[in-house]
């Protein structure tokens, strides 16, 4: 069975102290869904949030005095933000595994739509260099374009499409439990941020909720068009 799931590539700040974060190795991939612990969450938006940082000398607001609004302003004042990392596709059978590569994005995910429905072909990102190409009603998956040796395996297009469909609930949920995190831990931002993530991720914004509320259901899922400056 093939499992597609998002993944962020983790950059927690050394000796964070602003909230709770899990003790993770810096770019190591985390999954993204609506069962994350508190602290997992803490460290997804710690991670896009150093992953977004600027420098004081560019043209954005001044550092401010205090540290988590001097954190949070990169997030919360950059035009694009960068969610690094990717879907995780995933062989149940056969333990074959695609990641994303450097440089790209979960808020490129909606170039699986150019492979299952558009021009076919789609890469995501370098060092390794992940492809997929439609090849008739399979898509061909190929870990490292680069890579003489690299592991290809081929899946059905219907089923493909599955499973982008429950990556896209998995991170739907993410947004929901982020929402809830963020009005607990940044109340001051928690609207900004919850905002923020949605328009990074293509995703409607869900309401503020109170901690202890849980998340709505989840709407039906649908992959984000792909952006047209590619």
């Amino acid at each position: 069975m093939i499992v597609s799931r998002p993944v962020l590539e983790v950059l927690p700040p050394p000796d964070f102290a602003l909230w709770l974060v899990i003790d993770a190795t810096p770019y190591d991939f985390l999954p993204l869904h609506g069962g994350l612990a508190s602290a997992e969450i803490g460290t997804a938006i710690a991670s896009i949030a150093q992953h977004n940082a600027v420098a004081p000398e560019e043209n954005r607001p001044p550092a401010s005095a205090d540290p988590l609004d001097d954190f949070l302003r990169g997030l919360l004042t950059t035009d694009r933000v960068h969610v690094p990392g990717g879907l995780r596709v995933t062989d149940t059978g056969t333990r074959f595994t695609l990641l994303p590569g450097c440089c790209t994005g979960l808020e490129e995910r909606g170039d699986w739509l150019e492979v299952l429905d558009g021009n076919g072909w789609a890469c995501f990102g370098h060092d390794p260099s992940p492809v997929a190409e439609r090849v008739g009603d399979a898509v061909r998956l190929t870990v490292d374009e680069e890579g003489a040796d690299s592991p290809v395996t081929e899946v059905r297009v219907d089923e493909l499409r599955r499973s982008l469909g429950e990556a896209e609930l998995d991170l739907i949920g993410f947004l929901h439990l982020a929402a809830v995190w963020a009005a607990e831990h940044v109340p001051d931002h928690a609207q900004e941020v919850t905002e923020v993530l949605a328009r990074a991720l293509g995703l409607p914004a869900p309401a503020l909720l109170a901690p202890a509320l849980p998340a709505p259901a989840l709407p039906a899922p649908a992959l984000p068009a792909p952006r047209a400056d590619g």
